[in-house]
């Protein structure tokens, strides 16, 4: 019995040594789990060193020992290297955990990042493809309206040759009438010549010069439509205003060369017969009152009849345009520029043939009169002007300038003339499809005084289309009153 009991007092011993060691060793590992922060708040590595004892109570029963019985009851060392690895692998585990976390918020970030730019992307897609179709119409809408366009500019060209066509038969026939109305008072003439004669029954000198003009009316009648069709007129003279007494046929053998045209009767809106070089040789005759003269250059048999300006300047001057109150229309086609449309008593264009014959004869000057919607009055002039003939497209030749309404003609000096059917600029387009006239265009204007009148002054178009010289209110301002003339320097 008592080998048994001391053989348990020793287990019961031994088993308690190892509960002490096991709670020393979990004390360690709970303490250095703290962080650095707790280490260093531990007790020093003496206290550490020191021998911990832990006491116990047994209740045994008593036993008789007949040897001496030892107990130890000191517990086993803690082993300071394993606890000094196991705080830095637990300092690395540390390390690596808060590098994770470090990566894991990154990853966060770059992760919302991502949607937010897919959402950007979306949004972005959605609003180039809406961009794109309504790029698509517009360009759509872009094709219809050009194809819309070339066909009204097309109806228009139509519209304006047979327009054209008309005004000239209309001409035509004028002309006739006026032939005609001319035989009819000459031969009444003639019928009150004779009833004169017969009272008096005795021939005389004047009898026999009448019988000779059937003859003179007969080769009239036979040139009636033949008779020049570049003769300008005044349209809007009523016929009835014919004179008693008419001038008779007259023919142009002083010409240095054989004449090329019919000869020519004269009309009852002239002032005087004539006909004359230009409104300065009507001047130099005695002439001194403004309105309607037949002229004739130099060097041609080329008739024509102009308004003539004696009261401007010290007179003297051949209107060659003239604008006043919009009531005729300057969009027209080349051969209507070339040989001049409106009325000779309000607005008309001379003729661009006509003034390359006006101004082959001498060294002209030209002189641009305006007027602003204020009553505001000046003037351009230029101490030489010439145009070119038709084989150079009208180009213009100008002169040195002054004066008080500044320079916008010397822009387009050395340019040809340009109407809707005659592209002559240097722009890409028709200068005289933007500015609604004929012009001698440059890219596009300076001056524009063939445009569109437009009443008021200041006016909204698409295009600066109207009567305007850039350096007398800019472009975007249409004159009331415009006149261009011309005489010998």
């Amino acid at each position: 019995m008592e080998i048994p009991a001391s053989c348990a007092l020793l287990f019961l011993l031994f088993c308690a040594g190892l509960c002490c060691i096991d709670g020393r060793k979990e004390s360690v590992t709970s303490g250095s789990s703290k962080g650095d922060d707790a280490n260093q708040k531990r007790p020093s590595r003496a206290s550490e060193t020191k021998q911990s004892r832990c006491s116990y109570t047994f209740i045994v029963p008593q036993q008789k020992l007949t040897g001496a019985l030892c107990l130890s009851t000191e517990s086993a060392r803690v082993n300071r290297s394993e606890v000094a690895s196991l705080r830095a692998l637990l300092e690395l585990q540390q390390d690596q955990l808060d590098q994770m976390r470090g990566r894991l918020e990154e990853e966060g970030t770059l992760a919302s990042e991502m949607k937010i730019l897919r959402r950007e992307s979306v949004n972005m897609n959605a609003r180039i493809a809406q961009l794109y179709a309504q790029l698509l119409s517009e360009i759509i809408q872009k094709k219809e309206q050009v194809e819309e366009q070339r066909r009204l500019e097309g109806l228009l060209l139509n519209a304006t040759s047979q327009l054209h066509q008309v005004s000239s038969n209309y001409r035509d026939l004028e002309k006739k009438y006026d032939t005609l109305a001319s035989l009819v008072n000459n031969q009444s003439q003639i019928i009150t010549l004779l009833e004169k004669q017969c009272q008096l029954k005795t021939p005389t000198k004047e009898l026999q010069e009448a019988t000779s003009l059937p003859a003179q009316q007969s080769s009239v009648l036979v040139n009636i439509n033949t008779e020049p069709k570049d003769v300008q007129r005044d349209q809007s003279a009523p016929f009835h205003q014919a004179q008693a007494r008419q001038e008779p046929l007259e023919s142009f053998d002083d010409s240095p060369g054989p004449p090329t045209e019919t000869p020519f009767i004269s009309f009852p809106s002239t002032k005087s017969p004539g006909p004359w070089h230009d409104c300065h040789n009507v001047l130099e005759s005695g002439e001194k009152t403004s309105g309607i003269y037949l002229l004739r250059p130099r060097n041609t048999n080329r008739l024509l009849q102009a308004w003539c300006d004696q009261s401007r300047a010290q007179g003297g001057w051949t209107v060659i345009q003239r604008r006043q109150d919009g009531s005729v229309n300057f969009f027209r086609t080349w051969d209507q520029y070339k040989q001049g449309f409106g009325n000779l008593d309000g607005e008309y264009w001379l003729g661009l043939e006509h003034l390359y014959w006006l101004t082959s004869q001498a060294t002209y000057k030209l002189r641009v009169a305006m007027e602003d919607w204020q009553g505001r009055q000046v003037y351009a002039e230029y101490d030489s002007f010439r145009v070119e003939p038709e084989s150079d497209w009208y180009r213009l030749r100008l002169g040195s300038y002054q004066g008080t309404a500044g320079d916008s003609l010397s822009w387009h000096n050395n340019k040809a003339f340009t109407t809707l059917d005659r592209d002559k600029d240097a722009y890409t387009g028709n200068c005289a499809h933007y500015q609604k006239g004929g012009w001698w265009y440059h890219m596009c204007a300076h001056s524009n005084l063939n445009g569109v009148w437009y009443r008021g002054g200041h006016y909204r178009s698409r295009y600066q289309d109207g009567v305007y010289w850039a350096e007398f209110h800019g472009g975007s301002y249409s004159l009331k009153k415009v006149a261009m003339m011309i005489k010998p320097a």
